[in-house]
């Protein structure tokens, strides 16, 4: 897919909720094709800055050519999860205006078979976001026991048959180590007993596996931590996810950062002693029906916006 067919999911909803100051330093954490840095850039006053940051080489070689010129934009290759050491190195430690996320995959990812990311296009099992470092999914695959195999496939692809389907994936690659998208797909397939409605059976291992190579999970719970270290009072996280355990940890981290912390039953304690760090902005927010029916991806979509308390509100 050319970046001109990469359509940003919840555009001008994010880029909103994010921008409360023009003159701001604001991060985008997953530049992805630059759908929402660009519109970040257009929002931002000469003094404003925006850091972007992506794992993808090719990204980040997307970025240097479309916004190398613009000398309020710096980009680095690289997880988020290194959010506040990026943060650190510029010296904005506690002044960032805003963190935004948009997680999971991008479209030129998916739809690239050479990324191994798609179970409907053949290509090398690869599924690295990042390339040039890591465990590819074709070495995981291959050397990992039934029972790792079965513990990813169900913890971070929800997925009932994964013990079935994990004996299925070690038994065959004892024929053969597993090198394509297309036969890992088929395996899968051909071991899943029940499929869901208008759902490939590979859907939810192919996530699993995916989230695993990439450590998405893990990468997110650090980032949330580290993004509310960097943000300055006032500024606000925007974080858009696509599946439900990406959009549970979002939501169970700004809950606690509202409730503030946990103090023993009984304990008299004002309000303002609570020591809340953060409050909502707003409901989650779902793609429109109109950007539904443009953009299939946009259907799962969800978007939530917490915005840092200042010490004196929080009661720090």
């Amino acid at each position: 897919m050319s970046e001109s067919q990469h359509q940003t999911v919840l555009l001008q909803e994010a880029v909103n909720d994010l921008i409360t100051n023009p003159d701001g330093f604001y991060v985008d954490g997953t530049f992805g094709r630059g759908g929402h840095s660009r519109l970040i850039l257009e929002r931002l006053s000469a003094q404003g800055r925006l850091l972007g940051i992506d794992k993808d080489v090719v990204a980040v070689a997307a970025a240097r050519e479309h916004f190398g010129g613009d000398p309020r934009f710096s980009i680095s290759q690289g997880s988020f999860a290194e959010l506040k050491h990026l943060v650190e190195e510029r010296g904005m430690t506690g002044q960032v205006s805003g963190v935004l996320l948009d997680l999971g995959v991008s479209s030129p990812q998916l739809d690239v078979p050479e990324r191994g990311f798609s179970f409907l296009q053949d290509g090398p099992l690869d599924m690295r976001m990042d390339q040039t470092r890591g465990q590819s999914a074709a070495e995981w695959v291959n050397t990992a026991s039934d029972t790792e195999i079965a513990k990813v496939l169900k913890e971070y692809g929800e997925e009932r048959f994964a013990k079935r389907i994990a004996r299925a994936l070690v038994e065959e690659r004892q024929r053969e180590p597993f090198t394509r998208t297309a036969r890992l797909a088929q395996v899968i397939k051909d071991a899943n007993p029940a499929w869901e409605k208008n759902k490939h059976p590979a859907t939810r291992a192919f996530q699993a596996i995916r989230i695993h190579i990439n450590n998405e999970l893990t990468d997110l719970e650090s980032v949330l931590e580290q993004a509310l270290a960097v943000l300055a009072p006032g500024g606000r996280m925007v974080v858009i996810s696509f599946h439900s355990l990406e959009d549970r940890i979002v939501k169970r981290f700004i809950r606690r950062q509202e409730k503030g912390e946990a103090l023993p039953a009984n304990l008299p304690v004002r309000d303002d002693q609570l020591k809340r760090r953060m409050r909502s902005i707003g409901k989650a927010q779902r793609a429109s029906e109109a950007e539904v029916a443009s953009n299939v991806r946009a259907r799962s979509a969800i978007m939530r916006v917490a915005e840092k308390l200042s010490p004196t509100v929080s009661g720090l």
